[in-house]
């Protein structure tokens, strides 16, 4: 799209323009397949072979210099022998003819010679006006006079026919010619060039050769010319030596058709060569060579040759100034594009629609959505590619609306629109993620007749995919006649992000069976889908597809690879392929942070965050949000606060995705004030900002405030989801709000149309559990519509451990080996239930079992940061530097809790051995260790934070709520399941045990 080269020639551009680059002498060169009805195509009307083998003129070895045109020998005739063109002799009218100038007012009062040049100034005349009627006419009137054409009225025939798209005619009245000269045969040639027949004329010089005719400077040109229609490079060089012998090189229309030729080509340094050589260079020859560095994009050569303009008159042109626009468009050279505008408005060219459109192209190829915007504003009578032009950036950079709005002007002004405006107009709508609009665009590609259109049914099917209407984007995909692997892509876009289907992968293979070879944009959308589905098998025989394309360095098929390991937890091959990548943009790195956070290696997000930023290359919001989660996954807190400081000069703090992000950090740090006033803060709050509250509130055991928040959600018009039950269902749970939890699970499928999941389920059961309502959690576990997972009926067996319930959490755990018998958890808890109720054999059995099966028990870790730098703890480990410190601490804490009350509950000591030893053991847990740890490195100021890797001790929470009345100090405990907050003998956590 834009307002490149070939779109704005055909705007009636100032005959000095034409009269240069854009043609040789008879004329603009016209695409056959826009001027030149199928039913008089040329390879129809002359029975010329479709393709030829190429000649090759060998100079050497010739005598008198000759050329070796090996082409077909036999002469470019028609296939249909006819003398002479029917049309010709029919009898037409001639009322409504324009009249002669002569002053005798008709042909009959004029002498022979004097009638040739009247009847050669009529066919002139209806050349240039495309006069095809009137010009048989006039070819009819010669013939019944019985007129003997000269040597310019055969010529004026020839291009007449040639002119109004006739070559059949035009080849016609050639072959009645008894001499042809160069000028007869330099104007047919010219005929099929200005048509598109480059192949064509060529094979006409070669005709022509052969029968010994020398061409001219004129033929030369034009042949060349031929040769860049039909990217004949070959032939061009032959042609090129071929000027150089007859010695026409400094002729300006044979260097511009040289320089074009080999600027078409792609051989600019042949044509900068042809530039340096011609000893005068005027506008055309400037013009010539700046086209083609635009056209290949060359931005830097394109400024660079341009700065050579030394003549004002030259450089200032209106036509000039539109070719640079357009190299820059090419390039992206944005900056150097601000520079020529300025010099368009200092030259009073800002008023020519010409060059507007060239600003506007520009302004749109760089991405500059207003600035284009701004100066089509100014056009008088913007055409369908400037307006193409502009809604096409508006749409690219996310300005979906606006790109809408100026359709519907568009369509008020009366403009008809084309494939590049209704193909961007269905991209917005897919953006929008508007159906109903996208559908309203399709009415109007069918109203205009471009449904069937490649661009434009490809838009559809992507549109139509993307917003989940698949088998509208089927019913197109299977209607298109000329599909492409842009058409496959386009139907492989509708599987990216489901879960639950492998049509993605289907596609794809369906794809390679129809022949289709895939490119980087189909490896990313099916490693997409395998992301998905958590396919790691299928995307492993994709990568291996890739690596025979040869496509494993490329920077976006690697960041798709690395993104589909990362979230099948393919660790290692995540680390190789990105150890292999020659570059790594911001989004290459983002995936690698985000995969290291989704899989709980927060160190490691942070280390590549760190690593990137050493690279200099600057994180966006998404790199920012994927990082803070890293942080909040392990609890890093002075990572996350470095990490907010960095958002804020960045400027990016109240962005969505980091503002949740940041809330979600401070929750899970411990820090639920910290949330809390970041979400208070925030002006826009969007279903996940209100889920990452609600969970925060719950997880530290705020269920008064989570539900809460619930209700002014509601009340604010923001939809919950799956995962705002989730949060709500949690937090009755940890409050015992058993009525409350059952209404707001049945809530979900009769008030908001969500349908209850596993998860769902898991927390309703806990809920019960809980409450110690065991008939109703068999019940429901009985009718429920999903099948039990493990996280059911873990559920199931925590509660039975709490309530001593072991009927019920011996069948749990029964189907928890069934699930997942190498789950070290299930059989602790099993064995934990035993414990609590004194049945030790059953607990040595339990434990036996583990033995044999190779299951270790996870050993409780507990750690704790003081001055930026954090202490782990083992469970009975004295390898701690100021273990005799912390002990000492802990016995002195011992005598002063003990003092208050508190009495060891050694039944959560899990052995079967003597008290005094279950008392010491208990001394030892990693948490308490932690706690000895923190206090005397105290400062009174701070909350003490720690944090464990499983469930605390019963005893060790019993402990800590006498130290925090204690010592008067705030404790808060993160463990597997919530976060403990101690105040002055109490915990958040309602005591739950």
């Amino acid at each position: 799209m834009g307002c490149d080269f070939a779109s704005v020639v055909m705007r009636n551009p100032p005959q000095s323009v034409i009269n240069g680059i854009l043609s040789t002498f008879h004329g603009v060169p016209r695409r056959c397949s826009t001027f030149l009805p199928s039913k008089n195509c040329i390879l129809y009307s002359l029975g010329f072979r479709s393709s030829f083998c190429t000649a090759a003129l060998r100079t050497a070895g010739r005598p008198n210099g000759e050329l070796g045109y090996r082409r077909n020998p036999e002469k470019v005739r028609p296939r249909h022998e006819s003398k002479e063109p029917h049309s010709c002799y029919l009898e037409v009218s001639v009322r409504g003819m324009k009249r002669s100038r002569s002053p005798r007012g008709s042909s009959e009062s004029l002498n022979g010679k004097n009638k040739l040049k009247w009847y050669s100034g009529m066919l002139r005349d209806c050349a240039a006006e495309m006069r095809l009627g009137e010009g048989k006419v006039i070819h009819g009137r010669i013939i019944r006079s019985g007129t003997e054409p000269d040597m310019h009225l055969w010529v004026s025939l020839i291009n007449f026919y040639a002119k109004c798209g006739e070559l059949g005619f035009s080849r016609h009245v050639f072959e009645q010619m008894l001499v042809k000269d160069v000028v007869s045969w330099t104007t047919l040639i010219s005929g099929f060039v200005a048509q598109g027949y480059g192949v064509e004329s060529v094979e006409l010089f070669c005709e022509m050769r052969r029968e010994d005719v020398r061409p001219n400077e004129f033929t030369l040109a034009t042949v060349l010319k031929g040769c860049s229609l039909s990217s004949d490079l070959e032939f061009g060089k032959q042609m090129h030596a071929e000027v150089v012998k007859i010695g026409v090189l400094s002729d300006v229309y044979i260097g511009s058709s040289l320089i074009d030729l080999y600027s078409k080509c792609g051989e600019m340094e042949y044509a900068d060569n042809v530039f340096c050589m011609m000893p005068e260079k005027n506008v055309v020859l400037w013009n010539t060579l700046l086209n083609g560095y635009a056209q290949a994009g060359h931005g830097e050569a394109v400024l660079r040759l341009f700065c050579k303009m030394e003549e004002p008159e030259m450089s200032f042109s209106n036509y000039t100034l539109s070719i640079v626009l357009k190299g820059f468009a090419s390039s992206g050279a944005f900056r150097a594009g601000q520079a020529v505008h300025s010099i368009v408005i200092k030259v009073g060219g800002e008023h020519d629609d010409f060059v507007r459109c060239s600003l506007v192209n520009m302004y749109s190829k760089c991405g500059v959505a207003y600035d284009a915007l701004k100066v089509f504003k100014t056009m008088k009578n913007p055409d369908i590619v400037a307006w193409s032009s502009v809604i096409s950036v508006l749409d690219q950079q996310g300005l979906t609306e606006e790109a809408a709005k100026l359709f519907r002007v568009m369509r008020h002004s009366g403009m008809r629109p084309n494939q590049f405006t209704l193909s961007s107009l269905v991209s917005s709508a897919t953006d929008l993620g508007n159906l109903r609009y996208g559908q309203s665009i399709h009415a109007c590609a069918h109203k205009f007749g471009f449904e069937s259109d490649d661009l434009v049914s490809n838009a559809l099917v992507a549109m139509y995919m993307k917003l989940r209407s698949t088998n509208d984007g089927y019913l197109i995909f299977n209607k298109m006649a000329n599909r492409d692997v842009i058409s496959w892509n386009a139907l492989l876009s509708g599987f990216h992000d489901d879960e639950t289907s492998d049509q993605g992968t289907r596609v794809f293979k369906q794809m390679l069976t129809d022949g289709f070879r895939p490119n980087m944009y189909t490896f990313i959308s099916i490693l997409r889908c395998c992301s998905s589905l958590l396919n790691i098998e299928y995307g492993k025989q994709v990568h291996s597809y890739i690596i025979k394309d040869n496509l494993v360095h490329n920077g976006y098929v690697g960041t798709a690879l690395i993104d589909m390991y990362a979230k099948c937890g393919c660790v290692e091959d995540v680390e190789a392929i990105f150890s292999r990548l020659k570059e790594k943009d911001v989004f290459t790195w983002t995936v690698i942070i985000s995969g290291y956070s989704q899989s709980n290696q927060g160190e490691k997000a942070v280390h590549c965050f760190n690593q990137m930023r050493r690279e200099g290359v600057i994180p966006n919001e998404f790199t920012l949000a994927s990082c803070l989660r890293g942080c909040s996954g392990i609890a890093i807190l002075e990572n996350g606060r470095q990490l907010h400081s960095l958002a804020i000069k960045a400027g990016q703090s109240n962005d969505i995705y980091v503002s949740s992000a940041l809330v979600d950090m401070y929750a899970k740090c411990g820090y639920i004030d910290d949330a809390e006033i970041l979400f208070n803060g925030m002006k826009s709050r969007d279903t996940v900002l209100w889920n990452t509250i609600i969970c925060g509130y719950s997880q530290h055991g705020e269920g008064d405030k989570a539900l809460q928040a619930f209700r002014q959600m509601i009340n604010d018009g923001v939809l919950p989801d799956e995962v705002t039950f989730v949060g709500i269902l949690s937090a009755c749970s940890h409050m015992g709000l058993v009525e409350e939890g059952r209404n707001h699970f049945y809530s979900m499928s009769e008030s908001y149309g969500i349908t209850p999941s596993i998860e769902h389920y898991a927390c309703l059961v806990d809920i019960l559990g809980r409450a110690g309502n065991f008939d109703e959690v068999e019940s429901l576990i009985e009718h429920m519509e999903l099948t039990p997972n493990a996280l059911i009926w873990e559920n199931v067996l925590g509660a039975c451990r709490v309530h001593g319930n072991v009927e019920l959490g011996e069948r749990a755990a029964e189907e928890l080996f069934q699930i997942n018998p190498e789950a070290d958890s299930n059989y602790i808890l099993l064995s934990n239930l035993y414990a609590s109720r004194g049945r030790w054999n059953d607990v040595s059995k339990v434990r036996a079992s583990m033995s044999s099966k190779g299951i270790k028990k996870e050993p409780g870790c507990s750690w704790v940061e003081v001055d930026a730098q954090v202490h782990v703890f083992l469970s009975q480990d004295a390898s701690h530097p100021r273990i005799l410190d912390i002990l000492r601490k802990l016995e002195e804490l011992g005598q002063r809790v003990t003092e208050a009350g508190y009495t060891p509950n050694t039944k959560y000591v899990l052995h079967n051995v003597t008290e005094k030893e279950k008392i010491d053991n208990l001394v030892n847990h990693s948490e308490r260790l932690a706690l000895g740890f923190a206090l005397i490195n105290k400062d009174n100021s701070k909350k003490i934070r720690i944090f464990k890797n499983l469930r605390i001790c019963g005893d060790c929470h019993e402990f800590i709520k006498f130290v925090s009345s204690t010592v008067n100090q705030e404790i808060v405990v993160r463990d597997a399941n919530r976060f403990h907050h101690f105040r002055h003998g109490l915990c958040s956590c309602k005591d739950y045990w």
